[in-house]
């Protein structure tokens, strides 16, 4: 039978300094193990491609250490966390975690299991914690000190947002959703216009080698304080900033003048990694991108830090210049565009990107999803981006919250006025066209390629009575087309490059007395912007047209050969054939695939006419499940020729 022995007070003389080790019993640190085989699949970070351990904030890792000899009661030690280059307690940037009764820093912390030397440690940091890249240290109690462990870069870690946390502002209930909206490499894009809608595979890449860090390198690039870096709202407005390079020196600079000799033609970019990638390494801003670039790498960078993002297309998406909510076309007298005068345009589609967030700077219900772009088109608060605004508030006409609620609602429901302006000057409008702006907004579906409408979300349907008051007017967000007596009809078909572009135009007279018209046909290439690149006629006609030409086939394929199975090599040839009477010149072939391959390009510097090119890589898949593998062709006159391998599954 044990006895009860009193607690042992030594006399005043043999009271020691706290924390003293007696000679030949101290406390030392021999391995510090951040457990990524348990920790990564608890986190959903498996599939980052880095040998640093990856977890998301508000939810608990464990880290196992193994100190000199088995822990005793007076043993007193702590993990530190630290962040930049002068980490600070006070602003969140040095992390202080203990496992007793001494005060700790805001994470938690617990010993879960001892088992002699080895000592499992439960941390929890708090859902606001700072995102980034945290040096980890152990810090013994040694004397009237603390005894830290040298550094170790195979113990740092990346604290990232959690979509799966009930207490991170980012949030997402639906596990379907994260996993599309999170967990997805893979992406498709919409394109083309109203009635012809298109769409193009665009790879995130957001798990590959280097991608995280050049996320986090990008952060740092904007000089955005280490102690901001918690707050979706400031990280995602900087974000949108950076990724164009208006005004910062970002990743990408865009080009709408189809002169693309200095960089890259934005439609021979397959994905974002090779531009995150470069940006990194040299610090200079990738050429070139349009909106779809824009959209597609800024989505990379979201869901890399663990921000659930989409990327959305609208389709007639208007771009008011003057901040009105209204989009004025102006024309000369004779009918003809005043483009010299017209500020405002209408593009044929626009992509900008949506992340889900809650708005606590907000009334209640302007949380979820959120419009941010990172395409230059107007500034905001001195710098070239847009949002977050809730598409909430966009579909009420709430527009006096932050942020840029008012551009992104022209974009998707102005008014379009036609004015004439004679020849002192004087607009007179003649037309207004309530209907025409944002008649389609498309995302990817949750699980699928197919093609999600959420024009609902934005707007209220067609004839909709429903009201609201934005900046002291009462509006109508939709309303019914005027009937016109003259509708005028132009009508054509998709033609070859090479071949007469053939059109027929109809005039309907639908009053009750003769109309004489005058029309003139206007015929320019104009890019998706409605920036006119070539004017090439100028036209009145009387006469019939021809009829359409066929349209060439285009066919670049991709066949894969070989076992889908993990780490086991595989084959990917691409095959293309030139269907022009004319030889193809300076022919980029590039392809990729996420958790397969990394981009690999060739370059041919002619392609005859019928002649034939195949290019074969080998590859190592690096992660199991549904994968994908894409290529596109591209070249001074021929551009976003395209081809898919979609139906792979590997195992492992």
């Amino acid at each position: 039978m044990e006895e009860d022995f009193p607690e042992f007070e030594p006399f005043e003389d043999e009271v020691q300094p706290r924390g003293f080790i007696p000679a030949g019993e101290g406390l030392m640190v021999q391995q510090v193990d951040m457990c990524q085989q348990q920790n990564k699949p608890n986190h959903y970070t498996t599939a980052y491609d880095t040998g640093n351990l990856v977890v998301r904030r508000g939810q608990e890792f464990v880290v196992r250490v193994t100190f000199s000899r088995p822990l005793a009661d007076g043993d007193d030690f702590q993990l530190e966390f630290l962040i930049g280059s002068n980490p600070s307690a006070s602003k969140g940037s040095l992390v202080v975690v203990t496992f007793n009764s001494r005060h700790s820093g805001p994470w938690m912390g617990q010993i879960l299991e001892m088992q002699g030397e080895s000592v499992l440690l439960g941390i929890t940091p708090t859902p606001d914690a700072i995102v980034g890249k945290f040096r980890t240290y152990v810090a013994i109690s040694a004397g009237s000190g603390m005894q830290r462990t040298k550094r170790d870069t195979s113990t740092d870690l990346y604290l990232l947002f959690n979509a799966w946390c009930p207490t991170d502002a980012v949030f997402l209930p639906d596990g379907a959703e994260r996993s599309e909206y999170v967990l997805n490499d893979i992406g498709v894009i919409n394109q083309g216009s109203v009635g012809a809608v298109s769409s193009r595979n665009w790879m995130y890449g957001q798990f590959e080698r280097g991608v995280l860090d050049a996320c986090i390198h990008i952060l740092d690039a904007s000089r955005m304080p280490i102690f901001n870096r918690g707050n979706i709202i400031q990280l995602i407005r900087k974000g949108s900033a950076m990724i164009n390079s208006q005004d910062d020196n970002g990743v990408l600079v865009g080009n709408w003048s189809d002169d693309y000799s200095m960089g890259k033609p934005p439609t021979s970019w397959t994905g974002s990694v090779q531009i995150l990638l470069q940006y990194a390494n040299t610090g200079v801003p990738v050429c070139f991108a349009q909106c779809w670039v824009f959209a597609g790498v800024f989505n990379t960078f979201l869901r890399c830090l663990g921000i659930p993002s989409r990327v959305i297309t609208n389709f007639n998406s208007a771009h008011d210049n003057t901040g009105n909510l209204k989009t004025e076309l102006i024309f000369k007298a004779d009918g003809t565009p005043d483009r010299r005068n017209t500020r405002d345009s209408i593009w044929n589609y626009h992509c900008w990107n949506e992340v889900f967030t809650v708005r606590p700077d907000l009334p209640n219900g302007l949380g979820g999803w959120q419009v941010v772009d990172s395409t230059p088109q107007e500034t905001s608060d001195g710098h070239f981006r847009c949002g977050p605004a809730p598409v909430a508030a966009i579909k009420e006409g709430l527009l006096c919250h932050p942020f840029d609620c008012g551009f992104v609602f022209a974009e998707v429901n102005s008014d379009v006025v036609y004015q004439k302006r004679d020849r002192y000057g004087t607009l007179t409008p003649y037309r207004v066209d309530k209907t025409y702006v944002g008649q389609c907004i498309y995302t990817k579906a949750v699980g699928s390629s197919a093609t999600h409408d959420i024009t609902h979300t934005y707007k209220y349907p067609e004839g909709n009575t429903h009201t609201h008051t934005h900046r002291g007017w009462r509006m109508r967000p939709n309303r019914t087309r005027r009937t016109l007596q003259n509708i005028r009809e132009l009508s054509g078909v998709s033609v070859g490059l090479g071949h007469d572009v053939n059109l027929a135009m109809e005039f309907h007279n639908q009053g009750d007395v003769p109309r004489t018209v005058q029309a003139n046909l206007a015929g320019s290439v104009v890019f998706y912007t409605g920036v006119i690149a070539t004017h090439f006629k100028d036209h009145t006609f009387t006469l019939p047209l021809l009829l359409p030409l066929p349209l060439l086939l285009l066919l670049l394929c991709l066949q894969v050969s070989g076992s889908p199975q993990v780490k086991q090599e595989m084959v990917v040839t691409v095959t293309f054939t030139n269907p022009f009477s004319f030889p193809l010149q300076d022919v980029y072939v590039a392809m990729e695939g996420p958790g397969l391959m990394n981009q690999r390009s060739h370059l041919y510097r002619v392609i005859e006419s019928q002649a034939s090119i195949s290019w074969s890589e080998t590859f190592l898949p690096r992660l199991p499940g549904p994968r994908r593998l894409v290529a596109v062709l591209n070249c001074r006159n021929l551009h976003q020729v395209t081809a898919t391998a979609s139906s792979l599954h590997f195992t492992i």
